[in-house]
């Protein structure tokens, strides 16, 4: 009986770790970015966008990232809770006026929204550190590679 139970135990957690990661295929994210009008957004291209996507996140819409000051980074481009979203945990400035956990839904409405309200702040793109790190000033365009829109 108790080898049963820690079968079923480590098959649960099993199951429950594989729930926590969504991770998008390039191409699938291009198609939702080129359709919520990201292409040329405030002289973005979706090659800028999937770099910061992939950076950020590695294309997972399910990511959470606890940070040092208590925030946390939510969805495919790690939005941070303390300025853009409310985790209901901490306080939250909340500028792109929605709830965190919209930020890891597979249709990418609300993350691209608030993305895009980001970058037409001051600092653009630059506002993420890894997007400054592995994507400014670097060829970009094998990031569309083989995605027909």
């Amino acid at each position: 009986m108790t080898r049963a139970l820690f079968i079923s135990l480590v098959s649960c957690l099993l199951v429950a770790k594989q729930a926590k990661s969504q991770v998008l295929g390039r191409c699938a994210v291009a198609k939702l970015l080129f359709e919520e009008g990201a292409d040329g957004f405030e002289g973005y291209y979706l090659s800028d966008w999937l770099c910061l996507a992939f950076v950020e996140s590695g294309f997972n819409i399910s990511k959470i990232n606890e940070n040092a000051d208590g925030s946390f980074d939510y969805g495919i481009f790690q939005i941070n809770s303390h300025y853009w979203c409310n985790d209901y945990r901490s306080h939250s400035e909340n500028l792109c006026h929605v709830d965190c956990q919209e930020l890891l839904n597979s249709n990418l409405l609300s993350a691209i929204n608030c993305a895009k309200r980001i970058v037409s702040g001051g600092g653009g793109m630059n506002n993420w550190i890894e997007w400054k790190l592995h994507c400014l000033g670097r060829p970009l365009a094998h990031w569309m590679t083989g995605c027909h829109l």
